[in-house]
C-alpha cells in the first residue's frame, strides 16, 4: 500500500515514463541509422544461421561434430554463391559487349519515328521563330553520388562497407551456430524472468525459416516460368535474365517494375517484335499478381502474421532507414518487432497494431490491477475520518 508521502513520487514517475520511452526509441533509432552496417551484419548472420541450423542439426544426429558441420556448410555455401556470381559475371560481360550492337538495332528501329518528330519540331520552329538567346555559361555542380545511388548504398556504405559485411557474416554465422545452446542459456539468464525465452526463440525461428524458405520456393517458381517464356521467345541469356526477373518479382512495390524492365529491355535490345515484348509484360504482371495475392499470403503470411498495412509501413520505414537492404529485410524485421511485443505484456498495444488478427482480450489483462492513486488517496481520507471520529 502506498503511503501519503509516496504519492507525489509515484505521480512523478508516471509522468516521466512517456518521455523516457521517447528518448529510448530516439537513441535506438539513431544507433540503427549511424551503426547501420553493424546492425545489418548481425541481423543477416542471425537470420542465415537460423535458416541453415536444421541442416547442421541433421548432420549432428549423424555423429558429425557441430563445429565441423557448421564449417563445411558455410564454406560450401560461400563457394557455391561465389561460383554463381562468377558465372553470372561472364554472362553479364557478354551482354555488355553486345550492347553497341543492340543499341544500333534499337536506333535503326526508332529512326523513322525520330525523323517524324524532328519534322514536327522544325515546322513549329518556322511558325514561331524565337530570337537568339544570349549564351550563358553553364555552371555544373559536381555530386558524389546521384540520388538513387545514395539510396541503394544507404545502410551498407561504399564498396568497402559491402566487403566488410560479406566478409564478417560467414564468421559470425559460424560462431552463432556453434554457440547455439550457450546463447539460449545466456538469454534465459538475462531475460528469463520477464519473457519465456524458449517460446520467443521458437517463434523467431519459425518466422525466419518460413519467410526465407517461402520466398525461395516462390522465387524459384517464378524464375522457372520466366526462363521458359524467354527461352520460347529465343531471348539470349534467358537463364540469367529469368532468374533475376523472377526473384525481383518478390520485392514489394517496385519489384514487378524492375522485373518487367529487365526482361523487356533484353527483348528490346535483341530487336524482338512488339508481340514478344507484350508477352513478356503480361507474364511478369501475371506472375506478380499470382504471387502477391495467392502464393505469398498462403505460404509466408501465416508464418509472418503481420497485417498488410503493417508490412507496407514497415517497408517504408526500413527502406528509409537502410535503403534497399531495409526493403528486403522489412517484412521479417517488422515481424520480429511483433514477436518481441507479443513476448511482454507491456507491449501488447504495439503487438495488436502490427498483428493481422489482434487479440481483443489479452491473457494478462485479466490479472488484478493495482489500486490507482485516487483510490489510495480516498483510503487515506477514510482512515483519517475513522481515526478522528468525524
Amino acid at each position: 500500500m502506498l503511503t501519503r508521502a509516496e504519492l507525489p513520487q509515484s505521480r512523478f514517475l508516471r509522468q516521466i515514463v512517456l518521455p523516457l520511452w521517447i528518448l529510448a526509441l530516439a537513441l535506438l533509432l539513431a544507433f540503427c541509422y549511424f551503426a547501420s552496417s553493424l546492425c545489418i551484419t548481425v541481423l543477416l548472420a542471425a537470420f542465415l544461421a537460423i535458416v541453415v541450423d536444421p541442416l547442421i542439426t541433421y548432420l549432428e544426429r549423424l555423429h558429425i561434430p557441430r563445429m565441423i558441420s557448421s564449417a563445411v556448410i558455410i564454406v560450401g555455401t560461400t563457394i557455391l554463391i561465389a561460383s554463381a556470381i562468377y558465372a553470372s559475371y561472364h554472362q553479364v560481360s557478354e551482354v555488355v559487349d553486345q550492347l553497341p550492337v543492340y543499341a544500333r538495332r534499337v536506333g535503326e528501329a526508332i529512326a523513322p519515328f525520330a525523323k517524324k518528330v524532328q519534322k514536327v519540331q522544325d515546322s513549329a520552329g518556322r511558325l514561331n521563330p524565337e530570337p537568339p538567346a544570349k549564351r550563358v555559361p553553364e555552371v555544373k555542380v559536381k555530386e558524389d553520388y546521384p540520388a538513387w545511388t545514395t539510396y541503394v548504398v544507404r545502410g551498407v556504405g561504399p564498396v568497402s562497407g559491402v566487403a566488410i559485411i560479406v566478409g564478417v557474416v560467414p564468421f559470425l554465422m559460424f560462431f552463432l551456430l556453434i554457440q547455439k545452446d550457450k546463447l539460449k542459456q545466456k538469454l534465459s539468464i538475462v531475460w528469463g524472468d520477464s519473457i519465456d525465452v524458449s517460446i520467443f526463440a521458437a517463434n523467431v525461428t519459425r518466422m525466419v525459416r518460413g519467410f526465407a524458405i517461402g520466398n525461395l520456393m516462390i522465387g524459384t517458381l517464378m524464375a522457372l516460368v520466366t526462363i521458359a517464356v524467354l527461352y520460347a521467345l529465343q531471348i539470349q541469356g534467358a537463364v540469367l535474365i529469368g532468374i533475376v526477373s523472377g526473384f525481383f518479382n518478390l520485392v514489394p512495390f517496385v519489384g514487378a517494375i524492375f522485373a518487367a524492365v529487365i526482361s523487356m529491355g533484353a527483348a528490346l535490345f535483341q530487336n524482338q517484335s512488339v508481340t514478344s515484348i507484350l508477352i513478356i509484360l503480361l507474364t511478369v504482371i501475371a506472375l506478380h499478381t499470382l504471387s502477391a495475392n495467392l502464393l505469398i499470403p498462403r505460404v509466408i503470411g501465416k508464418r509472418v502474421s503481420i497485417s498488410p498495412v503493417a508490412a507496407t509501413i514497415g517497408i517504408l520505414f526500413w527502406g528509409w532507414l537502410w535503403g534497399v537492404i531495409g526493403v528486403l529485410l522489412a517484412v521479417p524485421l517488422t515481424a520480429l518487432v511483433k514477436i518481441v511485443s507479443d513476448s511482454h505484456p507491456s507491449l501488447d498495444k504495439i503487438a495488436n497494431l502490427l498483428a493481422e488478427r489482434p487479440h481483443t482480450v489479452p491473457p494478462w489483462s485479466r490479472a488484478p490491477q493495482p489500486a490507482s492513486e485516487d483510490a489510495v488517496e480516498l483510503g487515506f481520507r477514510e482512515r483519517e475520518r475513522e481515526h478522528t471520529g468525524v
